[in-house]
């Protein structure tokens, strides 16, 4: 007599949200929380804030969870998450990095580093559209959803530092994205191995 093991495999698209969720009964709840734990985890990560005396972006934490936040929970939940995050800074509550010039609430997003901020919950969209899609899957195109993401950070960042700011092109590649590319790029590749590596054990556990 022989036994059959059942066999649970895992969609081919969708997050890993969506897979993790198995009582569509708490569908609802588990998705707000999500989006709220990644708001929380954005907040978290904009305190651990380094200034640089040649720039006034700071080494943030923030790109990370923005395109991780983006790739577990979706295009919209992560989009949402990152609005939420925009929102609670809008209001005046302190969750922005740090700065002895720059104003917590709605003047930060004015200052030169609005356009970083503004571009989160596009970025968590674009990288979350592609996860939907499978990229989060493996190690290379989880780097390439990522990256994806990453370059709207640094575009509308640098976009927005250059003529909203008014320092000039030039100025702003040389203060606004070179200096920060190596360590961006380690983020990166760093990030990537998350997704992988949480679709994997999920797998092994159904």
């Amino acid at each position: 007599m022989s036994t059959r093991v059942a066999r649970f495999d895992l969609p081919s698209s969708g997050t890993l949200l969506e897979a993790m969720s198995v009582r569509a009964d708490f569908a609802a709840a588990i998705r707000v929380t999500a989006v709220v734990f990644v708001t929380v985890l954005t907040v978290v990560a904009a305190q651990v804030s380094v200034p640089l005396p040649f720039t006034p972006v700071p080494f943030t934490l923030q790109p990370m969870v923005v395109l991780l936040g983006g790739a577990a929970l979706g295009s919209r939940l992560g989009m949402s998450a990152q609005i939420l995050y925009l929102a609670l800074g809008i209001a005046g509550l302190p969750v922005f990095a740090a700065s002895p010039i720059l104003p917590q609430g709605f003047g930060r997003l004015l200052g030169p580093t609005g356009g970083y901020l503004i571009s989160y919950p596009l970025a968590a969209f674009v990288t979350g559209y592609l996860a939907q899609r499978g990229l989060d899957r493996r190690y290379l195109t989880s780097v390439v959803a990522m990256v994806a993401g990453l370059a709207i950070i640094f575009t509308c960042g640098v976009v927005w530092l250059a003529f909203g700011a008014h320092v000039g092109l030039s100025e702003a590649i040389a203060t606004g994205l070179i200096p920060f590319i190596p360590a961006d790029i380690v983020k990166v590749l760093l990030a990537a191995t998350i997704l992988p590596a949480a679709w994997r054990f999920l797998g092994s556990n159904r």
